[in-house]
């Protein structure tokens, strides 16, 4: 988590104000506790809030329920990922995480995304990484893993200094598929994002915000949405929410096939 500091002060005031990504125009969000159902937070290193940076934390403690998504790639600190600490030490980081959200089911990891390319005519990969994520993620008492390849959209393939590689279809359902059968092994549950067809290889279809999940693990049972979010792609599966991040919080992290706005170094 980047932002630490607004986040809080944005709870702390009781709402935050969103520019829209195409018209610019402010949106205001309400964050106070009555108007919060869950809070769902997203990163690839959950240190600044577990450390309470600004108060965060504590600013948190004020919702009834808390949602994490943890991303490990096993790309941390290379030149994938140059501002992320290694996995390893990340993925410490998940039972402190469901210590604070106070249930394993309110902490998704995401093996996400698998990443490909070419490099002195080999063709590399995250993706030799995933057993022992899974391995270390079940060891932490993580339950849920969500898995995505890589969407290599025009901006990134422009990107200087990598060649990209995009494994077939058959490729791609031959990874899952020893994912899965691993993951099965741990007693965890793969889950693919916004990709039906690896659906083939035993990966259930993701909800990143599932509004029937977080009704049912809600401390006071309150019924959350549970249509298709229509802002979200065809083949996304979850449920309305309210983002409130926005394009003009460039991430720092220069995460070298990220299809946003990132900061290269």
């Amino acid at each position: 988590m980047h932002f630490p500091r607004w986040l809080a002060e944005g709870i702390r005031a009781g709402e935050v104000e969103v520019p829209q990504p195409y018209s610019g125009r402010i949106r205001s969000v309400s964050l106070r506790t009555e108007d919060v159902h869950t809070m769902v937070l997203w990163s690839k290193d959950f240190s600044r809030l577990l450390g309470d940076e600004g108060g965060l934390c504590h600013a948190l403690a004020t919702y009834d329920q808390l949602f994490c998504h943890l991303t490990i790639t096993g790309l941390g600190g290379t030149a994938l990922e140059p501002s992320i600490s290694s996995w390893t030490k990340v993925v410490e980081q998940a039972p402190e995480l469901i210590e604070l959200v106070g249930d394993p089911r309110r902490v998704t990891v995401r093996f996400d995304p698998i990443v490909h390319w070419r490099d002195d005519g080999q063709i590399r990969s995250n993706f030799p990484q995933g057993r022992d994520i899974l391995e270390a993620c079940a060891a932490y008492g993580v339950e849920t893993i969500c898995i995505s390849f890589a969407t290599l959209y025009r901006k990134v393939r422009r990107r200087k200094g990598w060649d990209w590689y995009d494994p077939p279809l058959t490729d791609r359902l031959r990874m899952v598929r020893e994912l899965v059968s691993f993951a099965e092994l741990l007693g965890l549950a793969i889950h693919a994002c916004s990709d039906d067809s690896l659906r083939e290889g035993g990966a259930m279809p993701s909800k990143c915000i599932d509004g029937e999940l977080l009704t049912q693990l809600h401390p006071l049972g309150l019924p959350a949405p549970t249509g298709k979010d229509r802002g979200q792609r065809p083949g996304c599966g979850c449920t309305p929410s309210v983002d409130i991040g926005s394009y003009t919080m460039h991430c720092p992290s220069g995460c070298c096939y990220c299809y946003a706005n990132p900061v290269i170094p």
